[in-house]
């Protein structure tokens, strides 16, 4: 019995072994590489994001506030509320800027499309010389606008200009006036931002041309179609994204033109080829009515804007 208790009796268990301690987690060289490469990122993105905030975001905001007072810039800007839109409403010089816009970003955005895209599908073909010939395409757009408009109002003079004595020459009797005319002036403007800006677009089209594949033009080929059929099937199709920027960038341009009229024509004759970029300069630096000036800035803005939203949606729209 003695022993058979002792057999009963509880044995001291052994403690069991220690859980070994685990490593201190290390970070892994990816994440340390991730976070390195994020910085540099945001090394070369800051400068400029900090450039835009202060020289174009800061502004654009103020303007907005500007435009509902009657600031002359020595004074403290005087809340206004509507007043300034109600007087925009009835501003007859600004309905005829408003027309003046609208006229010349009307003819001078396909112009300068169709000029645009007949150069790039001329030099884009292998030919002797192709790059001098892009050279001097594009040389016009980086000319000095006042150069170029002291010089075309030169050769539009109506008494001694070089246009006026080729088309007496031809037949002509009575030659338009251009700048001097409040009928050829806007066309005399037109041709010249048509002539100086189709160079920089040709570029651009240019490039979009380099992508289209060449097996599709092969493809066309072998199906026989002709030069036309290709260009409306093969080319415009594959130009679409390219197109799309394009005119975007050239509707934009458009409608805030301001240094060529103004060093041409200076709004005149009269006021044939005032625009609102103009307009918003006369009445801000030259009347010192920056309240009124920004509410006209405004309404450029939302213009804009707008023409640009529906070119979004109709390009949208063909995508789908």
């Amino acid at each position: 019995m003695s022993t058979l208790a002792a057999d009963e009796r509880p044995r001291p268990t052994a403690p069991a072994p220690a859980a070994p301690e685990r490593p201190p987690a290390r970070r892994r060289p990816g994440s340390r590489l991730a976070l390195r490469n994020t910085l540099i990122g945001w090394s070369f993105i800051l400068p400029n994001f900090l450039g835009f905030a202060v020289l174009t975001l800061v502004p654009v905001v103020t303007l907005f506030y500007v435009s509902f007072t009657d600031w002359n810039v020595f004074g403290v800007a005087t809340w206004v509320g509507l007043d300034n839109v109600t007087r925009l409403v009835g501003d007859a010089s600004f309905h005829r800027a408003l027309l003046n816009t609208l006229y010349y970003a009307g003819v001078h955005i396909p112009l300068t499309l169709a000029a645009s895209l007949g150069l790039a599908l001329l030099l884009n073909r292998k030919m002797r010389g192709v790059a001098f010939f892009r050279t001097v395409a594009f040389f016009p757009y980086i000319t000095s606008v006042v150069a170029i408009a002291v010089v075309w109002n030169m050769l539009f003079s109506p008494e001694f200009g070089p246009i006026n004595q080729l088309l007496r020459a031809i037949g002509l009797a009575d030659p338009p006036g251009w700048t001097t005319s409040s009928t050829w002036a806007m066309p005399a403007i037109i041709l010249v931002s048509v002539w100086r800006e189709m160079g920089y677009y040709m570029l651009l089209l240019l490039a979009g041309l380099q992508t289209v594949p060449a097996q599709l033009y092969e493809a066309a080929r072998m199906d026989g179609a002709n030069a036309w059929q290709r260009f409306l099937n093969v080319t415009l199709p594959g130009l679409r994204p390219t197109m799309f920027f394009v005119t975007v960038m050239l509707t934009i341009q458009s409608f805030k033109v301001f240094d060529l009229i103004l060093v041409m024509t200076n709004g005149g004759p009269g006021q044939s080829t005032l625009v609102l970029s103009q307009y918003i300069f006369q009445k801000g630096f030259v009347e010192n009515q920056f309240g009124y000036a920004s509410t006209i800035s405004v309404a450029l803005f939302l213009l804009c804007i707008s023409i640009t939203v529906v070119q979004f949606l109709v390009n949208m729209r063909r995508d789908a």
